[in-house]
């Protein structure tokens, strides 16, 4: 398999068969109509169509908070008189403290085992270890084969780009990589685990952060980019606003992202084992109140919930196995069944467990069965990837000027 190698800027025309957006960018999202030619002959072309765009569905409901013994602003706090530190004493109390802080952050659970985070547990369905990592790095080689070999599609000016926030940066190997491109900028990725390397560009740094609480930044960031997210998050409209709030007047946001729902173009994916734990990992995923099918629904997303001008976007289709007549469709199509090989049992553990009750003898069951259709021939699979860029209108810049 041929590594890709990325660039920072847009090429004109993709490697990976672009899918026309619809007419009309008021129009609900709808499957791709054209289908990828397989080794042996052109697909009949029978894709179920894509639902109408729409925000995901609201999360569960939440438990009424609880009451903290914490003062009220009318009450004196007391003082603790057993304590009589001098400053060596403090400073070793200090230094105990942020020792279990982040241990607390690196004290990672065990569930099937596999390793999960541990900063807000159980708000990222998916492990965090060694395979894991190692898997994401792969998932990010092919999302940079998928859309001609670059790290992004917004037209950047990079005399502009002094900031750039990699949202969900997973192991950090996008933003250390446009730390290479982007040498005159800072770059910021944040993500719920510590995993990322030690050894980055000396413009990069990387921070713990849940994505899902209040953003707090003293300063916006020319570009905001957003990758590989679905299926994670609880509440989109408000994490897409989010982004928006946060990019500076003139900046660019990039979301890229894709809908884990399977499709065939020629019904081959029917009455098959890979297509039941498709159907039962939108399940789990509704059942933990996650949306998996985002990718399609981003630019309606983008539209109903921020300021962006000057929209842009780009479906594709993405192969699951190297079936497809065209070379470069072939070598995408492996990397992503080598990627999905590799994530099926860390992907399926917790969903079907923990949002279906499912045990653990029977999940290994179904997956046998599952490896098997992943490498079969016959099965014709492929996913949904969008790319939807935009751009915050510097006209916001002059309001508040005015309304100051």
């Amino acid at each position: 398999m041929a590594d890709a190698t990325p660039t920072p800027a847009a090429a004109a025309s993709s490697p990976v068969p672009p899918v026309e957006s619809p007419a009309s960018p008021k129009s609900p999202a709808t499957a791709p109509s054209k289908a990828i030619e397989t080794a042996a002959g052109d697909a009949t072309g029978r894709a179920p169509p894509l639902g109408v765009a729409s925000p995901a569905a609201a999360s569960p409901d939440t438990a009424p908070p609880i009451e903290a013994d914490v003062a009220s602003p009318e009450e004196s706090i007391e003082v603790d008189d057993s304590i009589r530190d001098d400053a060596s004493t403090i400073d070793d109390r200090i230094s105990s403290y942020t020792a279990s802080l982040t241990s607390s952050v690196v004290d990672y659970p065990t569930e099937y085992g596999r390793r999960y985070h541990a900063f807000r547990a159980g708000a990222y369905n998916f492990p965090n270890d060694e395979p894991e990592m190692e898997r994401l790095d792969l998932v990010h080689n092919l999302m940079v084969k998928t859309i001609g070999g670059n790290l992004f599609l917004a037209p950047l000016d990079e005399s502009k780009v002094h900031r750039i926030l990699d949202v969900g940066t997973g192991t950090g190997i996008w933003a250390m990589e446009m730390g290479d491109f982007f040498t005159n900028a800072e770059i910021l990725g944040n993500d719920l685990s510590p995993i990322q390397p030690e050894w980055v560009p000396s413009n990069v740094k990387f921070e713990i952060d849940d994505v899902e609480s209040d953003w707090i930044n003293s300063y916006k960031y020319d570009f905001v980019f957003s990758r590989y997210m679905s299926g994670s998050l609880a509440d989109w409209p408000t994490y897409v606003k989010r982004v928006y709030d946060n990019v500076a007047p003139g900046g660019w946001a990039e979301f890229q992202d894709w809908s884990f729902q399977l499709y065939s173009d020629d019904g081959s994916l029917e009455g098959t084992s890979l297509n039941r734990w498709c159907d039962l990992f939108m399940e789990a995923s509704r059942a933990f109140g996650r949306d998996a099918q985002v990718g399609p629904k981003l630019e309606r997303l983008v539209r109903d919930n921020t300021g962006l001008i000057n929209i842009h976007h780009q479906p594709y289709k993405i192969p699951l196995g190297p079936w497809a007549k065209d070379p470069y469709l072939k070598d995408i199509g492996m990397c992503n069944l080598v990627q999905v090989l590799d994530g099926l049992e860390g992907f399926s553990m917790k969903l079907l467990c923990g949002g279906l009750g499912w045990t653990a003898e029977e999940v290994i069951v179904l997956l046998a069965g599952v490896r098997k259709d992943l490498k079969s021939e016959n099965i014709h699979a492929w996913y949904h990837f969008n790319v939807v860029y935009g751009q915050k209108p510097l006209k916001e810049e002059e309001g508040e000027e005015s309304s100051a």
